[in-house]
């Protein structure tokens, strides 16, 4: 391995990223290792991980991979056991071909690699990563149920779970037990499994006689685990205590938010805690991933050709106000980010306010409402417009002044994206009139609005066709045109946890704003008349699209039933 030498610093000082002013001297000579030196300039941002990465992989001959933005597969991580990939400090990536890809500290190392091969019992790619990266992934993707109990015997080891102590909210030994190691080794093993499941939620609630753990994985809850209820307030107590928040008082809801480092990257998360008949319940929502999907664009969302083509041209608008409608959880503002990913150009002044930031975006200027210091969506986007934006992103319309700045925004020539909980595209136009919104704001500044659900996608490893029966084809086509078609589900497979589901998929309606439904706004009309023009304009509603995507083998019949609401004809 390279030293650290003249030649060295020379090198990293010469990286675009690298941040003049830096005294690169002094820090290299706090430590003779290389690699240290590399992580303490990625952690404090001295230079980009990307950039110094290629810069080693190249003294050590050698491609680097980031592990948070690549793939890491479950095939890949079972041709190599646990306890070797973690003594050897090697995550596995990938299998392409015949060949396995490692990602290790040192993939120079040839006697290492090539034990690694014979134990893999396949050919393998060495790539660089760095070694804090690695060594956290693979708590995370080696993290199984099995460490998850072993986590949980260890707690109930403790001499303060033994020994009768009161446990209970309140009780006076619970803070100390919340701040063992014992059960801060437990949530950490709690969020790792969630993590490595691609979990977005963790729910712990407690029950009668147990408390339970259930992980909202493509969203569908599954239970992880049960343990028993006099612990449940010190593991609350600990998630509080990572928020910052209060632990003297479980009668009251608490709201929180919480970062883990993994590796060089950092996991934001988001806390929260309500009183129950049992105790306090707590859901902890993960704000990131280590699974490296990154940004998402239009391109990679399987956006139906009719839906994406209008939404694309009317996001080029020079102004107005496009809505992006769904319930909590439905992936609106994933697809915000991918309409600002295509609009954001040098030439283009972008902000959002958002609540949480979920995603930092190049280029762009977010900001984050902070209610407790009266920092909200409408102080804050009143401020944003004496910034001379061309895009406003606003993370939801929650009330009426937010929406009457936003709609006077979109009058002034500004293009502003914001997303709004109703159940249909065309109820938007209702939900703002309910705030209180006045039909002749409304008329001139929507241009457009985009509805979408998620539903669970088909496992392509276990995807099997069936023929669907009359009863469920007459639900959808007359039987003057019964189709012959086949759907697909997934039979359940060690890769989706027998579910049948891996990953999910989203269905949308559009409704675009012409100048004849501009005219209807104004004239009042309802909900019906609205619609039936926007039907005219293209409009399909959001079972039109879940079915096409039923067809394509993405989802089944069943979560398109689930996830959209049954229109009954008078």
């Amino acid at each position: 391995m390279p030293a650290i030498d003249a030649t060295l610093l020379a090198g990293i000082r010469n990286l675009r990223s690298f941040t003049q002013g830096c005294d690169l001297e002094a820090l290299a000579k706090t430590t003779d290792d290389p690699l240290i030196l590399i992580e303490t300039l990625v952690r404090t941002a001295r230079v980009k991980k990307d950039e110094i990465g290629r810069f080693w992989g190249a003294q050590v001959r050698a491609a680097f991979v980031d592990p948070f933005a690549t793939i890491v597969t479950r095939e890949a991580i079972a041709l190599l056991p646990g306890e070797i990939a973690i003594k050897a400090s090697v995550l596995p990536l990938y299998v392409l071909g015949d060949t396995l890809t490692l990602a290790l500290a040192h993939p120079e190392d040839e006697p290492l690699v090539e034990r690694l091969g014979k134990i893999a019992q396949m050919p393998v790619s060495a790539v660089f990563a760095l070694p804090s990266d690695v060594t956290d992934l693979l708590r995370v993707h080696y993290s199984t149920e099995t460490s998850l109990k072993e986590s949980l015997e260890q707690v109930a080891a403790h001499t303060l779970f033994t020994s009768g102590a009161d446990l209970s909210e309140g009780g006076r030994e619970i803070a100390r037990l919340a701040e063992s190691e014992q059960i801060t080794r437990l949530v950490e093993a709690l969020i790792f499994f969630a993590l490595q499941q691609g979990a977005s939620d963790i729910h712990i609630e407690p029950r009668e006689a147990e408390a339970h753990v259930r992980y909202r994985i493509d969203g569908t809850l599954r239970e992880v685990l049960t343990y028993e209820r006099k612990l449940h307030a010190a593991v609350v107590i600990r998630l509080k205590l990572l928020g910052n928040l209060n632990i003297s008082d479980s009668r009251v809801p608490a709201d929180g938010r919480f970062s883990m480092a993994v590796g060089t990257n950092k996991i934001d998360f988001r806390f929260s805690s309500i009183p129950s008949q049992y105790g306090e319940k707590a859901v902890v929502r993960a704000l990131g991933s280590t699974r490296g999907r990154g940004l998402l664009t239009l391109d990679r969302m399987m956006i139906s050709q009719s839906v994406l083509v209008p939404f694309r041209r009317i996001i080029e608008s020079p102004s107005g106000i496009i809505l992006v409608t769904g319930p909590t959880g439905s992936g609106k503002t994933t697809t915000l980010y991918a309409a600002l990913a295509e609009l954001n150009k040098s030439g283009v002044n972008i902000s959002t306010i958002e609540d949480p930031i979920e995603m930092k975006l190049e280029g762009i200027t977010q900001t984050q409402v902070e209610t407790a210091i009266d920092m909200s969506f409408a102080r804050m986007l009143r401020s944003l417009l004496r910034q001379d934006p061309d895009i406003l992103l606003v993370g939801e319309i929650r009330d009426l002044e937010t929406a009457k700045i936003a709609m006077q925004a979109a009058l002034t020539g500004h293009l502003v994206l914001a997303t709004l909980h109703t159940n249909s595209a065309p109820e938007a136009f209702l939900r703002l009139e309910e705030m209180g919104v006045d039909r002749y704001m409304i008329a001139p500044s929507v241009i457009g609005v985009l509805g979408q659900r998620l539903a669970p996608k088909i496992c392509e490893s276990c995807k099997e066709q069936y023929k669907p029966s009359l009863d469920v084809l007459r639900r959808y086509f007359d039987d003057a045109e019964m189709p012959e078609v086949m759907f697909c589900r997934g039979r359940g497979c060690h890769l989706c946890n027998g579910t049948g589901y891996k990953g999910r998929v989203a269905f949308h309606e559009l409704f675009v704003v012409n100048r004849n439904i501009r005219a209807m706004l104004t004239q009042r009309v309802s909900g019906q008349e609205l619609e039936a023009a926007g039907q005219r304009l293209g409009y399909r509603p959001l079972r039109y699209d879940g079915l096409k995507k039923v067809l394509l083998g993405l989802t089944t019949i069943e979560e398109i039933e689930a996830q959209t609401p049954i229109e009954f004809e008078e």
